[in-house]
């Protein structure tokens, strides 16, 4: 019987554009590898989504399978499964290597065929598994491992003009899906109709602006009623009632670039207490904005919105932080957990970060004014502040609609 192999190299077809130059990506791995020089790695094994997505331009589909980036002084190679044929190696600046599943850990026989034995080795805690520790350290024999997360997250949340460009698009593309939802907000219709015109819209755009791109994971989270209560609720087939509290989120992804838009509405009408809370909602919001600027640390913004609705005793009705950073994320892979908008983060904002204010409030069902309520737009710290790039309006006198 022919021996089949362990792993090869399937170059096929040319290589695709991708979404920004060769130089940016050997940018942003000439800092990775200032990073590994400075704590003495030789060898870095990337296996996150956003750490593969961000140093070489390649965003897998896992399902159920391992990927990784093995980045050395002078290689950079991804690592990925058979079933995707050539798309990763097109689909990535770099070299890759395709693993075989015709026995088990071919996986970390590839990574080790570009490590070497005995390196020392920067991994990932926040995302390798305690199986996939073990394996490491079975297969590469490291003399010395060195956690890479946080200074890798430092350098994602430091943007690049080419980034920030990206991201100002995905905003515009939020804006579009945005416009579409309040045109399809109707008393009967369900959120899952309401929610598909405005993820159509926006992958038309995406595909409008970026011809070349691959097109997935765009979504929208539309919830009315007591389903705007949480951030993260799913679509359901509810229909919408008058005055009804709407809550409007677009997400755009290109190119596992995430962008943002929130909002809070109501169906034809809004009662006297919903207003109130809303108003109150949208104060914070904008003195929030106000607070982003260079030189103000996580915390302290956050303690001053804290006390902003301290004084009108709604801090109870808080759920989560302000705000966080944007770049290489989505809801099911990493986030730049160092810049959020919260009491426990000191990270001080410098020109080329990119951030949310998002304030939340959530009055209980049966309550005056229950519901959900959060503005979302996204900012760049500036030299001296910030810019703004949402531009779809908040508050009342633009979202009672339908």
């Amino acid at each position: 019987m022919t021996a089949r192999p362990e792993m090869y190299r399937f170059h096929n077809g040319e290589k695709a554009p991708l979404q920004f130059s060769i130089a940016e990506y050997e940018a942003r791995i000439a800092g990775l590898r200032q990073i590994m020089e400075t704590h003495g790695v030789s060898a870095a094994v990337f296996t996150s989504m956003h750490n593969i997505s961000y140093y070489s331009g390649f965003t897998y589909c896992a399902f159920g399978r391992p990927y990784a980036l093995v980045v050395t002084a002078d290689t950079a190679v991804t690592i990925s499964a058979g079933i995707d044929a050539g798309q990763p190696w097109r689909r990535a600046f770099c070299d890759n290597i395709t693993y075989t599943d015709w026995q088990r850990d071919n996986f970390w026989r590839a990574i080790c065929s570009v490590t070497g034995a005995g390196a020392t080795v920067g991994y990932e805690s926040d995302h390798l598994t305690l199986l996939q520790h073990d394996k490491l350290a079975a297969f590469l024999k490291p003399s010395q491992l060195f956690d890479l997360f946080e200074p890798t997250m430092q350098q994602r949340m430091r943007k690049s003009a080419a980034e920030i460009e990206l991201i100002r698009a995905g905003a515009a593309v939020a804006d579009v899906g945005g416009y579409a939802i309040r045109d399809a907000v109707k008393e009967g219709v369900r959120e899952i109709d309401v929610a598909m015109a405005g993820r159509d819209a926006m992958e038309l755009e995406i595909a409008k602006r970026f011809p070349d791109a691959e097109y997935r994971d765009t979504w929208v989270w539309f919830q009315s009623g007591i389903n705007t209560d949480g951030a993260h609720n799913p679509v359901t087939g509810r229909q919408l009632q008058r005055g009804d509290i709407l809550s409007l989120n677009t997400f755009p992804m290109i190119s596992a670039y995430y962008t943002a838009l929130e909002r809070t509405m109501f169906v034809a009408e809004v009662d006297a207490a919903s207003l109130e809370i809303w108003q109150a909602n949208v104060a914070a919001h904008e003195y929030g904005m106000s607070l982003l600027k260079p030189g103000a640390s996580c915390a302290e913004v956050t303690e001053q919105i804290n006390a902003f609705f301290e004084e009108r005793d709604l801090l109870k009705y808080r759920t989560f932080g302000y705000g966080h950073s944007f770049g290489v994320l989505s809801h099911y892979y990493g986030r730049e957990a160092g810049l959020e908008l919260r009491e426990d983060i000191d990270t001080v904002l410098e020109p080329g970060m990119v951030i949310s204010m998002e304030p939340m409030l959530t009055i209980a069902e049966g309550a005056s004014g229950a519901g959900g309520y959060r503005e979302h737009d996204i900012l760049v710290i500036t030299d001296d502040s910030n810019e703004n790039i949402t531009k779809y309006p908040y508050g009342p006198e633009f979202n009672i609609v339908g």
